[in-house]
């Protein structure tokens, strides 16, 4: 691969990896807390609502935020289920009530049990793999594993099992996993590794990478995440998915 490319990126990470690019974007929603499982609780959902305008997913999930007074680790712990009433209005695009109550209890059922939701998915994982793609899978697998988890919420936990690209879960676990001093991303867990995280990928992620020569293969699926990904640890094996802000960054601007 040219270095030309390398050093281009490389100045793109620079230029958007940094605090001006939250307010934006929907990572600044658990920038709004301090407590980990805050920013854990927020972090997941608002990532799988992203997809639209960036403005409605931010405004949405301020909503839920409103909707679990303030606290949302606190709210998921203590709620009771006459609680959940309230949240009979909140949508975002397909994503409906239905799907917001089994989210509540997943969650409340996972963190009466646990601390971190880092557990959820490093379970499913060794060390040694080069890739999150079983922490994926065994994360959709416990995520519906509850005896009433209803069919329709399952396209919104995307998995490599069915070839998903997994944008919203792999940008997910960049936040929390990802640590490099510049302010954007969590770097809250430990048993992961940044050189095992897989690229978010999106439309704007595509074509800038497509045009760079990143990526071959005509899908936007799961194949297409790994060529990409391989493709970027060339350039860093330690930490691939830096290049997803010059990538995303670029996109956008154009």
């Amino acid at each position: 691969m040219p270095q030309d490319i390398k050093a281009y990126l490389d100045e793109q990470v620079a230029r958007f990896n940094e605090p001006g690019f939250i307010s934006a974007d929907p990572v600044s929603i658990p920038h709004q807390f301090d407590l980990p499982q805050d920013q854990e609780i927020m972090g997941f959902w608002v990532s799988i609502l992203a997809w639209g305008q960036r403005k409605t997913i931010i405004n949405n999930a301020v909503r839920l935020i409103e909707l679990m007074d303030g606290a949302p680790y606190d709210f998921i712990v203590h709620h009771t289920e006459e609680d959940r009433a309230r949240f009979a209005d909140f949508k975002h695009r397909t994503f409906q009530y239905m799907d917001t109550l089994y989210f509540l209890e997943f969650l409340q059922w996972y963190y009466r049990q646990h601390d971190s939701l880092e557990d959820a998915f490093a379970r499913f994982m060794t060390p040694e793999a080069v890739t999150t793609e079983a922490a994926l899978r065994g994360f959709h697998e416990l995520f519906f594993s509850l005896p009433d988890a209803p069919q329709r919420t399952r396209k919104h936990i995307a998995t490599p099992a069915r070839n998903s690209a997994c944008k919203r879960l792999n940008m997910f676990l960049r936040w929390m996993i990802r640590k490099d001093e510049r302010g954007v991303d969590f770097g809250l867990w430990q048993r992961i590794r940044p050189a095992q995280l897989m690229m978010p990928l999106d439309v704007h992620v595509e074509r800038v990478a497509r045009r760079l020569g990143l990526i071959t293969r005509p899908q936007r699926d799961w194949k297409t995440v790994v060529e990409l990904t391989d493709n970027l640890r060339r350039l860093d094996p330690d930490d691939p998915v830096k290049y997803d802000f010059a990538l995303f960054g670029i996109g956008v601007l154009e």
